[in-house]
Parts: C-alpha cells; structure tokens; sequence
C-alpha cells in the first residue's frame, strides 16, 4: 500500500473543521477551553515542573477529546431519532456522564498539581 502524503494532509484538515465546528457552538467545550487558558496560566505563573506539565497536558487532551466524542454523538443521536425517545436520551446522558468522569478525573490531577503551590503561595 502506498502512503498518500496529500490525503493524510487532508485528513488533518477534515480533524481541524470538526473541531472547529463546536468550538463557539458547544457551551460546555466552551468551558473547558476557558478552564484551560486558566490552568495553563497558572502552571506558567507557579512554574510547575515537566511532570506536572504531562499530567495536566494529558488531562486537557482527555477532556476536550471526550467533549467532542460527546458532541458528536449528541449530533448522531439528533439525526437518527429526531424524535424524543428515552434510549436516545440515555444515550445521551451516558456520554455527556463520560465527560464528566474525564473532567472530574482531571479536576482531582489538577488540585493534586496546584494546592501545594497554592498553600505555599497563600502561607
């Protein structure tokens, strides 16, 4: 099989437009993308080390990923049972309590990251 350079480049820009497509649109991905400028500002501002860079940098990454899995799934749900049903709704439901998990998972990374700068900075 031969590696086709021009369809991976497009590939990367139909990943781009997805992505563009909720960013502005999706309340929560707005949220999230806000508590990011917030959390990178204050891993500039206390100076964390690398690890603590991975572990926030991964956490990112796992919410905004599960954001727009959720967003996505929300749209398939909408386009195949325009109707309301209960299994659409769980459906639903399910993926947004997915994201929740994620964000609750890096919420306890990020004060494992951030209360010893914190109560260092505030004793």
């Amino acid at each position: 099989m031969k590696y086709d350079f021009k369809k991976q480049i497009r590939s990367f820009g139909y990943a781009w437009k997805g992505i563009r497509c909720c960013v502005g649109k999706e309340q929560n991905l707005s949220f999230h993308l806000l508590a990011t400028f917030c959390v990178v500002g204050a891993g500039i501002g206390f100076h964390i080390t690398r690890g603590e860079w991975i572990a926030l940098i991964l956490c990112i990454g796992m919410v905004i990923g599960a954001e727009l899995f959720n967003s996505a799934i929300e749209r398939l749900v909408d386009w195949v049972s325009p109707e309301r049903h209960p299994l659409a709704g769980q459906i639903k439901d399910i993926a947004a309590g997915a994201v929740l998990v994620c964000a609750l998972a890096a919420m306890g990374v990020g004060l494992a990251v951030f209360v010893p700068y914190l109560t260092r900075f505030f004793l």
